[in-house]
């Protein structure tokens, strides 16, 4: 049996590793406990795009903000670099410059302005700029290589802030300060379980009366065919239409319709663009997002179409071509952005529930480590 712990985080996803950075910057020893090698699930299946303009309004964009802020604060220690940052949204229609023109005026365009069709092709030059009515940038996002950012993160923990992981380690079972693992007992005074798209193996019945979802999604990674520097995320009309933040507007509902009518098989298929460029000048794209309640085994190459599409609409890029594919999992309520349940008093169960976890996941973590210690409620979205 293992004890002495403060706190030991089932999951080493970005959800877990934000609880372990709260915890362990409040002097918490920690163990982060692992069933895999390493991280491969959402966490690192997804753009590294840490996104603010765009969250759902209140709590769930005030927790963006803050996690981008973590994010700034820890790159450097972590070796994490950088790619590229902020967001430009061209609006292609006029639903969709309505759209921008009403979310300048809301709280959350703070510091995001209009810019001209130059400065939009200083920024992103490869973007088909003749049939754009208006465009918004963002200085907010920031976007990092998921797939490297996450072994450093928990590099860093380990290595500066003395966190212990248990890699290849299943957690069967929690009983109070007991935790029953694949590789023996460990004991620690408090837990939070962070579990991602997995509702069967921890606290079932918990989770269970929240009828979420699984969310399968399909991504690419795009060589352009030819040098073109991306300096910043792009995200076009298709996204105004999906992300809350935006798609809560009243504005928005024409726009929807429009899509519905122009774009109906990707809109039925949850397909928007998002673009981000990686160190090596090859692009991550996507992506589609279909629902049930497990994951979409297949990938369908009519959506790749339809993304590439999109693609090629917002961007001239002559030569490019599909280098690598894959899909993504994330849990999904149509409700709430997260959920945090108590199973007991030291005990809590964490996810995210939309598949902003990179965006959201440090700044939830602050939050569910104030919950456990100091009995501050998790703001929630219901």
């Amino acid at each position: 049996m293992t004890a002495g712990y403060d706190l030991a985080v089932v999951g080493a996803g970005i959800v877990g590793l934000g609880v372990a950075l709260a915890a362990v910057r409040k002097g918490k020893k920690v163990v982060v406990i692992e069933r895999n090698s390493r991280a491969v699930g959402a966490s690192i299946r997804n753009f590294g795009f840490v996104t603010i303009s765009g969250q759902r309004a209140g709590a769930h964009w005030a927790r963006a903000r803050r996690a981008r802020d973590i994010w700034a604060e820890i790159v450097d220690e972590a070796g994490i670099s950088v790619i590229h940052r902020g967001l430009v949204m061209p609006a292609r229609r006029e639903e969709a410059a309505a759209v921008l023109d009403a979310f300048l005026e809301t709280e959350m365009g703070e510091q995001c302005r209009l810019i001209t069709s130059s400065e939009a092709a200083e920024i992103v030059p490869a973007l088909r700029l003749g049939s754009v009515c208006s465009t918004l940038y963002s200085p907010h996002e920031l976007r990092v290589e998921s797939s490297e950012a996450l072994p450093k993160l928990a590099a860093w923990l380990e290595q500066r802030h003395h966190t212990e992981f248990r890699w290849n380690t299943a957690v069967n079972s929690i009983d109070g300060t007991r935790i029953e693992t694949s590789r023996g007992t460990i004991e620690a005074e408090a837990v939070v379980v962070c579990p991602g798209d997995d509702f069967s193996t921890l606290f079932p019945d918990v989770i269970a009366p929240h009828g979420l979802s699984i969310c399968t999604l399909q991504m690419l990674r795009v060589s352009p065919g030819h040098p073109t520097r991306f300096g910043a995320a792009v995200m076009s009309d298709t996204s105004l239409a999906r992300y809350e933040g935006f798609s809560a507007l009243a504005e928005a509902k024409a726009l929807g319709q429009r899509l519905d009518t122009e774009e109906a098989e990707s809109r039925a298929a949850g397909i928007h663009l998002i673009a981000v460029q990686s160190a090596d000048g090859s692009l991550v794209v996507g992506d589609s997002h279909v629902y049930g309640n497990a994951q979409q085994p297949f990938a369908t190459e009519r959506f790749d179409a339809l993304i590439l599409a999109e693609f090629d609409r917002v961007f001239d890029c002559p030569g490019r071509h599909v280098v690598n594919r894959w899909i993504g999992t994330y849990a999904s309520s149509s409700t709430r952005t997260v959920l945090v349940e108590r199973p007991a008093d030291n005990i809590r169960l964490v996810m995210v529930t939309g598949g902003t976890g990179a965006s959201t996941g440090f700044a939830l973590g602050e939050q569910v480590v104030d919950d456990l210690y100091s009995s501050i409620p998790v703001p929630q979205e219901v």
